[in-house]
């Protein structure tokens, strides 16, 4: 968790490049933190694409409320390669995109106008970590009929709510 600074950008780039033991293709959106980022995590040991997408004109505040919060459309988009040899067949970043969604359809504090939202960001932090615990571990999902984790191999069945908290409890005796 983090905003969009070039710091935050770093030190997320770095995680993923430590958790990473091959090449990888990766693209990100036109943000230009992300261009250092990269560059200083994976240094030439990748193959990165910018996707820059162009918007129409939003919706005016005085549109009718079906229409006030629908987003712009995409009017073009430019795939620029910056380091290695994407394939342009998968510069994209529609995966993130979805799983952005997925997150905050899950997690009402991520939609605007509710009132679950986390009063602490450390809370925050919290249930971010909840949710993809649950999410690849727990959840069976409908195209692959196994959870994420069974499908990657660290898993060999679906966990439950249980395996979850069990997770918790030497955490918890050992603060005592």
């Amino acid at each position: 968790m983090g905003n969009r600074s070039a710091a935050d950008a770093y030190d997320f780039m770095t995680d993923v490049a430590s958790r990473l033991a091959s090449r990888v293709q990766m693209t990100t959106d036109s943000h230009k933190v992300y261009l250092n980022a990269v560059d200083l995590a994976f240094g030439t040991d990748i193959d990165y694409a910018m996707l820059e997408k162009h918007f129409g004109t939003f919706v005016d505040k005085d549109a009718p409320a079906h229409r006030r919060y629908s987003p712009a459309k995409i009017t073009s988009m430019k795939a620029t390669t910056i380091s290695g040899d994407p394939n342009p067949k998968h510069v994209s970043t529609s995966h993130v995109e979805r799983q952005n969604l997925t997150m905050r359809m899950h997690m009402r504090r991520f939609t605007r106008l509710t009132n679950a939202f986390s009063k602490k960001i450390e809370m925050h932090a919290h249930m971010v970590a909840l949710h993809f615990a649950y999410y690849n571990f727990v959840r069976i999902h409908q195209t692959t009929r196994v959870t994420p984790a069974m499908e990657a191999g660290l898993a060999n069945r679906p966990w439950e709510i249980a395996d979850l908290v069990a997770l918790l409890v030497p955490a918890a005796s050992g603060a005592a």
